[in-house]
Formats: C-alpha cells, sequence, structure tokens
C-alpha cells in the first residue's frame, strides 16, 4: 500500500533522513522505533507531504506522492495523527472530528462514522460539546485519532500516541490501535515505548541517525538483542 525508495530529507545542509526504504502492505501494523532524533517524525511529515523529499520515492497505491500536496494526499486516503495531538483548542470536540471530514463529499455518512468514532471513544461523546482545549491529554489523543478517522483513511500514520499518557491509558490507546486495524485500516506507528509498539506490530523497523539499522517482524525485533539492550531494557 505503501512504498518508499531511497528517501533523504535535509534541512539545510543537514541530511535529516539518509536514503531509507520501507512499505507498509495492506492490513498491516508496521511500527518504526528509534531514539529521539533519529528522524522518525520526519519520516512521517515526508509521507504526509509536511515536509520535501530531497530525493527518492513515496508511492500510495503506487501513485507518486514526493510532489503532491498534503491536502490531496488527505483526499487520497493517507490520514496523520501528528505528535503533540494538535487538536483545535478553541473549537469543541464535535468541531473538531467535524474539521476531521473536512474533504469528504459524503455529508450523509459523516454523522454515523461519527458514531462510528463515539463507539471506539465513548469519553468524546460525553464530551462532545467541551472544547477540546479543556479535555485531558488522553483525551486530546482520542480526539486526534478521532478526527484523524473522520477523513476515512485507508491508512492511518500515528505519531507518539502515548507520549506523555498514563500507564492505564497508554494501555487503553493501544487497544484502541488494534481496533482500527481490525476493522480494515492499515496503520504506520512512530512509537517511543517500543516494548507496546512491538507487542501489536506485525513488521517493525528501526530508524537510528536517518538509517534503517534493523527490520523484521514485531516479534523478532522484540526477541532482538540488540533491541533489548538499546529500546526495551535489556
Amino acid at each position: 500500500m505503501l512504498k518508499v525508495t531511497d528517501l533523504k530529507v535535509k534541512y539545510g545542509m543537514i541530511e535529516a533522513i539518509k536514503g531509507i526504504s520501507f512499505e507498509v502492505r495492506d492490513g498491516e501494523i508496521v511500527t518504526m522505533i528509534g531514539a529521539n532524533g533519529a528522524g522518525k517524525t520526519t519520516t512521517m511529515h515526508a509521507i504526509s507531504g509536511l515536509v520535501k523529499a530531497a530525493e527518492g520515492s513515496i508511492k500510495l497505491d503506487d501513485v507518486e506522492l514526493t510532489k503532491t500536496p498534503a491536502n490531496k494526499i488527505v483526499g487520497m486516503g493517507l490520514a496523520q495523527v501528528p505528535e503533540g495531538r494538535r487538536v483545535f483548542a478553541e473549537q469543541t470536540v464535535e468541531e473538531n472530528l467535524i474539521l476531521g471530514a473536512y474533504l469528504r463529499k459524503d455529508k450523509a455518512k459523516m454523522a454515523e462514522d461519527m458514531e462510528e468514532v463515539y463507539k471506539l471513544f465513548p469519553r468524546l461523546k460525553e464530551r462532545r460539546k467541551q472544547l477540546a482545549g479543556t479535555l485531558s491529554g488522553g483525551e486530546q489523543q482520542m480526539l486526534a485519532m478521532g478526527r484523524a478517522l473522520m477523513a476515512k483513511p485507508s491508512i492511518l500514520l500515528l505519531d507518539e500516541p502515548s507520549m506523555g499518557l498514563s500507564p492505564l491509558l497508554v494501555s487503553e490507546i493501544f487497544h484502541i490501535i488494534r481496533e482500527i486495524n481490525d476493522k480494515g485500516t492499515t496503520i504506520l506507528l512512530v512509537e517511543q515505548n517500543a516494548k507496546r509498539a512491538l507487542a501489536i506490530a506485525d513488521r517493525a523497523y528501526v530508524l537510528e541517525t536517518g538509517s534503517i539499522t534493523l527490520e523484521g517482524t514485531g516479534e523478532e525485533l522484540a526477541n532482538d538483542e540488540r533491541v533489548q539492550k538499546a529500546y526495551l531494557g535489556g
């Protein structure tokens, strides 16, 4: 579904991403783990069209994305939940969800899809008239995920969904990620909680200073001594 080949991203003279290649197949959860500054978010932004690729190819269902504007990429079925949630603080929960569907033409089905989001995140329904800026961190993460789902993506990019959440909420978020995938949405997950991410991943990649150094199934990487030592406290 998503194929990245020899991707390079530069910030001025600094090469943040150094020619990486990876793929995400239809129906998978693929996770990318790595330390802060490894280039995980930059990779996500390049796929979403938020930063320009200096070289290489990014294809979604065989369509090249490197010259495609970000809003068109969303319309093609790829949505990103950004690191730090980035909800519209002065809008209500419901208004945030409606904004997630702004490119859609099938307005009649939006109410039905909003109910699906509320089933996935019952707390959002309870707070649907509340301003997003007054929600807890966990609720804002749920809202950011729900807002992205309102675009009806075929592939969802999740950037650090567990960041800053309590252990109980982390468990809930990962359970919901699995549920979203079970309902048919392909997922690319960037996550510092390597143990949790590898536990739900079909396949995984390790990104270090802009290069992919390891790849395999989630289970293979979870059992790899190098991964255990660097990311799992082993």
